[in-house]
């Protein structure tokens, strides 16, 4: 231990100074009897002023000191030069297949797969002082790299209901895919490390469905994991990201005046996979006197009615769809509106910062579609406990707007650059290790389920 934190020995313990001082005061004591009584008060002086010198250093207090954390450097991110078709390109596809002249703007639609746009339009900003993140324009210099292809708008270019106007589909996203990764394949930076230093978002759960085996290896940043195997995606290695939310934000205080509903649910009744249980809860909750429940597809005039809905209701319902997570989630955080998540396999963007039990109500799929247990468990829960779920949701409430500039997107780079470490540790394994078959498992490649069984 070091000496600044040992104990003071207890004056009974001699020790080489209190040796000293027994023997120089026995001596002063001898030439005081022998000596006039100047010279003995002289004596006396000069034996305090010693015993000062010697004895104020052990006496006072440890001297205190802390350990500064300096900031952790931004991380150098470099926005890979990728060929223009696969950006604007994008766009221009998109807005061609739906009757848009080639000369029009070109300005990305919304949609709530958004994400790949607004941090796409945040690394050609400048650099900001407050963003956890630096572009660099070397990519020598640079800790990962960004791909902005727009894999979730590529996926929907062609119009389901083409109308006359639009030409013939020619635009292939599956062309698209393969074209991007041969792209990717053939950089230096990407062949370096085989693809592990790179971000690649594929918000859509069908984005990128074609190459999703070849950028494994890469941070992938996915709405979640419903469609894809242990061994392409993993809690550990990715980041889960919010949807962009598709009604406009409450402006409003907390508090359940304007309230007057119980439950609002506002979507697609009939959905495939863990979907199916949406029916099942319309069968049950549509007769609920406070409860409103309505089937809806996407379109401006739904959008209208699910705003008017959150925004007079205390609790907003959340089923699984095709895969575990949706958009509504995160349009009723914005809305000060408790979410009521029925989806026993979702993942939560920013769980390391959010703790999801605050803000929200958590039902098992098998309770839910209980007659009677999910009105039961929401009728009981009082008008005090509303308003400390809306406060809690207030409080992070910004880690879902993308438009916040001290929002969503730097809360994204933040969790990119957590995966540093193990993106380094991987890139070091990679140089020792011998060549492993070609199905083998990456240890970093962690699914939720393998841990949880880890865990428990």
């Amino acid at each position: 231990m070091p000496s600044m934190y040992r104990k003071l020995r207890p004056a009974s313990i001699s020790s080489p100074s209190s040796s000293f001082f027994a023997r120089l005061t026995l001596s002063f004591s001898r030439m005081a009897r022998r000596s006039s009584l100047p010279k003995f008060i002289a004596a006396i002086l000069i034996l305090l002023a010693l015993y000062a010198l010697f004895r104020i250093p052990f006496s006072s207090p440890p001297p205190s000191f802390s350990i500064s954390s300096a900031p952790k450097p931004a991380t150098k991110i470099y926005l890979c030069n990728l060929p223009e078709k696969f950006t604007y390109g994008v766009i221009r596809s998109y807005l061609l297949a739906r009757g848009s002249s080639s000369s029009a703007e070109l300005r990305y639609p919304g949609h709530q797969h958004s994400a790949e746009w607004f941090l796409f339009s945040d690394l050609l900003r400048l650099n900001s002082d407050t963003s956890p993140i630096i572009r660099v324009s070397d990519p020598s210099q640079a800790d990962l790299f960004y791909v902005p292809f727009f894999s979730s708008l590529s996926l929907i270019v062609n119009p389901i209901h083409p109308t006359t106007e639009s030409s013939p589909a020619s635009y292939s996203d599956e062309q698209m895919q393969e074209q991007l990764v041969d792209w990717l394949e053939q950089q230096d930076h990407w062949k370096r490390n085989k693809g592990r230093d790179h971000v690649i978002i594929c918000q859509d759960p069908n984005a990128l469905y074609k190459v999703i085996d070849r950028i494994r290896n890469s941070v992938l940043l996915v709405s979640d994991f419903g469609r894809l195997r242990e061994d392409q995606a993993s809690l550990v290695k990715d980041v889960v990201l919010p949807y962009s939310h598709r009604i406009n934000p409450y402006k409003g205080e907390i508090g359940v005046e304007k309230r007057p509903s119980l439950l609002f649910f506002m979507g697609n009744r009939y959905r495939k996979e863990g979907g199916k249980i949406r029916d099942t809860l319309f069968q049950i909750l549509e007769t609920e006197p406070d409860v409103i429940i309505k089937h809806g597809a996407q379109s401006r005039e739904s959008r209208r009615h699910a705003t008017q809905g959150m925004h007079s209701s205390k609790f907003c319902l959340h089923p699984a769809g095709d895969t575990p997570s949706a958009c509504r989630l995160f349009d009723a955080i914005v809305s000060l509106c408790i979410p009521v998540i029925v989806s026993d396999f979702i993942e939560l963007p920013f769980e390391n910062i959010i703790d999801y039990k605050k803000i929200a109500v958590f039902v098992a799929t098998n309770e839910a579609v209980t007659p009677g247990v999910l009105v039961g468990r929401l009728r009981a829960v009082g008008e005090e406990r509303v308003l400390e779920y809306q406060k809690e949701i207030k409080k992070v409430k910004h880690y879902f707007e993308y438009e916040n500039p001290n929002g969503t997107v730097d809360e994204i780079w933040r969790q990119v650059s957590s995966k540093l470490p193990l993106i380094k540790l991987m890139i070091n394994r990679d140089k020792r290790l011998v060549k492993r078959g070609v199905n083998t498992t990456d240890c970093s490649c962690i699914c939720s389920s393998k841990l949880d069984e880890t865990l428990n």
